[in-house]
């Protein structure tokens, strides 16, 4: 007869319930770093980036509303290497800027409010694309040694497309002759989309230059001089492999 070792079943059967327990409580932890990245730090984000525009617009002494003032149209150094940006290498300066544009402010500083109504966005536009000082922070981040608002060239931006307030992640909606505003305290700037293109390497700096081209793919782009916006931000979701890019152009400004 074979012997039975209760002792080596106990054994066994203790060592295989200490796995599971070790199974189950690595999968908390991973929920848990889930739930933190894709809910809590959208939720943390854009409450900053609400309340940020509040603040803007107490100190420009106006109540916030999507249309107030916007006037009609026709249909770096500091910072952190960031994954919805493009790489600035090949980006040139963005010339000279007109006399309604907005002046250059301090790094990380939130000086501006973007408005899409297409998509429902209200956020604050801050000096710089760093991670921890802007776009982490919810806000929407202007590429240095571009354009300022209004100015002639390549106002360009960037935004995440997922976590810390995600604001950018449908700019993949957009559609030509919908209308983007920035505010700021002297003037409200309107631009109007024109182009898209849908997916394109992070080192093409062409999209975000002063008459902006996409150096890789040639067709994309512009080749005459103008007052252009652009919106960059990560492509495939959840990944930060291509950039999706959209362009806009001035189509008026108001003074306030």
């Amino acid at each position: 007869m074979v012997q039975r070792n209760p002792r080596g079943r106990r054994l066994a059967a203790r060592g295989l319930w200490s796995g599971a327990e070790v199974v189950v409580t690595l999968g908390v932890v991973l929920l848990l770093l889930v739930v933190h990245q894709l809910w809590w730090t959208n939720r943390q984000a854009r409450a900053d980036a609400r309340h940020k525009v509040q603040s803007l617009e107490q100190e420009w002494g106006r109540a916030g509303s999507e249309d107030a003032g916007v006037p009609s149209a026709p249909p770096g150094e500091g910072a952190d290497t960031d994954t919805d940006a493009v790489g600035e290498g090949g980006g040139a300066p963005a010339g000279g800027a007109r006399a309604a544009a907005a002046a250059a402010p301090r790094w990380d500083q939130a000086y501006a409010v973007i408005r899409i109504p297409r998509l429902g966005l209200t956020a604050p536009v801050a000096q710089g694309i760093s991670k921890s000082g802007v776009l982490d922070k919810g806000y929407v981040g202007h590429y240095p040694r571009t354009a300022q608002p209004g100015g002639a060239g390549n106002f360009a931006l960037a935004g995440h497309r997922n976590t810390h307030g995600e604001p950018f992640r449908y700019i993949n909606r957009l559609r030509r002759g919908d209308r983007i505003t920035v505010e700021t305290r002297e003037r409200v700037y309107a631009y109007v989309v024109d182009k898209t293109l849908a997916q394109t390497a992070a080192r093409d700096s062409g999209v975000i230059a002063a008459v902006p081209r996409s150096n890789l793919k040639p067709a994309f782009g512009y080749s005459e001089p103008g007052s252009y916006v652009t919106l960059t931000t990560c492509t495939p979701e959840f990944t930060s492999r291509y950039r999706l890019v959209v362009w806009g152009k001035l189509a008026g400004v108001q003074e306030r």
